[in-house]
């Protein structure tokens, strides 16, 4: 039997879930449209502090599709 408290705790749990869901959303559309502009960079003049930069982006989303897809360090 699914009491009234458990139900609103849940919705509660709901809200916070999608809320937090939108804002990776917002970051990801950010990510992909900085992606599209070259993050920023004219390609004809890439230098290797451009290079350490888009290394550094991408070794953090890497720790998160590592986390989310249960690979790397993270696979079962």
């Amino acid at each position: 039997m699914t009491t009234r408290r458990a139900t609103a705790s849940n919705e509660k749990a709901l809200d916070s879930f999608l809320a937090t869901k939108a804002r990776i959303d917002q970051m990801l559309a950010r990510i992909q449209a900085l992606s599209d502009d070259h993050f920023n960079t004219d390609p004809d003049a890439v230098h290797w502090g451009d290079v350490g930069t888009l290394n550094h982006y991408s070794s953090l989303l890497r720790q998160i599709t590592d986390i989310a897809f249960k690979e790397g360090e993270h696979a079962a």
